[in-house]
Parts: structure tokens; sequence; C-alpha cells
């Protein structure tokens, strides 16, 4: 079963909470949602391989490490996902971005696909799923299903902002192996499929639409 991490570093929580206030504006919310990847970044890449080698500084050489092993893809689920993407590259600059386009149907809540765009390398890169909200789960496990069965992508992580418990227990059904990390676990879906308490619609507050 995937592991689940719910990030209680007090910087991320306090950015939280302006991010759920409803009057917080465009602006401020579409920094917060980026501030708040990059800092969740941090963590969720704590366990990237490493390799040693000699560098030559100004006094003497040193032994030091570097990343080893494969490079990371980040692959936000549009529209909202593309609000964490800045963030999390000001920390990796070399990740690769792919975009997955997918939309709620307001009746049957299932995700439907309208895009898609990977990197030509992305089977031998890591991923990382963003999407701010995870709500029922189906739009991530969509992305999962897509870029396994596609692109047959090994590992991949999910980075949400906000989840909804409905939503984490749909991808560990559907996908056991792929790791969560979010920065807070709220307590429901209302029968419009939005998180309770949450933020509201995610893509309408960072772009400005309704």
């Amino acid at each position: 079963m995937s592991t689940v991490q719910v990030f209680d570093h007090p910087l991320i929580q306090h950015k939280l909470s302006i991010l759920r206030d409803e009057q917080t504006d465009v602006m401020e919310f579409r920094e917060l949602i980026s501030e708040i990847a990059m800092l969740m970044c941090y963590d969720a890449t704590r366990d990237l391989q490493t390799e040693e080698i000699e560098i030559k500084t100004p006094v003497a050489v040193a032994k030091a490490k570097r990343l080893a092993g494969k490079k990371i893809a980040i692959v936000p689920i549009l529209r909202a996902g593309l609000g964490m993407v800045h963030g999390m590259l000001t920390l990796i600059p070399s990740a690769k971005v792919g975009h997955i386009g997918l939309y709620r149907d307001p009746d049957t809540l299932e995700p439907v696909e309208y895009y898609c765009k990977m990197p030509a390398d992305i089977t031998e890169r890591d991923v990382i799923v963003v999407d701010p909200m995870l709500a029922t789960g189906g739009s991530a496990s969509a992305a999962c299903d897509f870029l396994k069965n596609k692109y047959g992508v090994k590992h991949i992580k999910l980075m949400s902002i906000i989840a909804a418990p409905e939503g984490i227990e749909a991808m560990q059904k559907a996908h056991p192996d792929v790791d969560i990390y979010v920065a807070a676990k709220d307590s429901h879906l209302n029968d419009h499929g939005y998180i309770v308490p949450g933020l509201g619609d995610a893509g309408d507050r960072i772009f400005g639409t309704k």
C-alpha cells in the first residue's frame, strides 16, 4: 500500500491558511500555490539518489554529492496543476514538464481526457504528478493510468495541496504503488464533489475565472 505524507511544517500550514481564505486575491493565491508546492517538493524529493564526486574549490579538492540515477519529470493535471509547476522548477530546474488535460464531467464526476503531451524520455524519468486538489481521485488515478499504460512510466508520486479521504482511498486502491504527498487531509466531499472545507475551485482561483 502506498504511503500518505501530510506535511505539518509551520510555513506550509501558515500559507495554507491564507490560501483557504475566500478574501485572498488571484495574485496572492497564485503565489501561495507556487510557494507551497516548492516547500512540499523539497521533502517529497528526499529519497532522490546521489553519487559522490570530487570538485576543486578555491581552497582545496573536496568530496561532494550530486543527483544520480533517473531524472525528474513534473506532470501537472491541467489546468490547476500548472499553478504548482513554477515553484517546483525553482528547486529542480533540470526537470522536464509534461501535461495531461482532464476535466471532470459535472454529472458523472468522472475524468475526461482532452490533452496529453509528454517529454520524449518520460519513460526513463521519475514522475511527480501534481494537482492542487485530490477530491474524488478520478483525475489523479486516470493520469497515473495514462502514464503507466501509454508511456510505461514505472515510478510515480502524486503531490496535492488538499486531499479528501475519498480521493486518498480511491488512489490507494487504484495505484497502491504511488506515494501521496499532501499539505492537508480535509473532512469529506460534498454532493458536488468539492472538498470540505477545502478552498473552492483551485483552477478558478489561480486564473481568476468562474
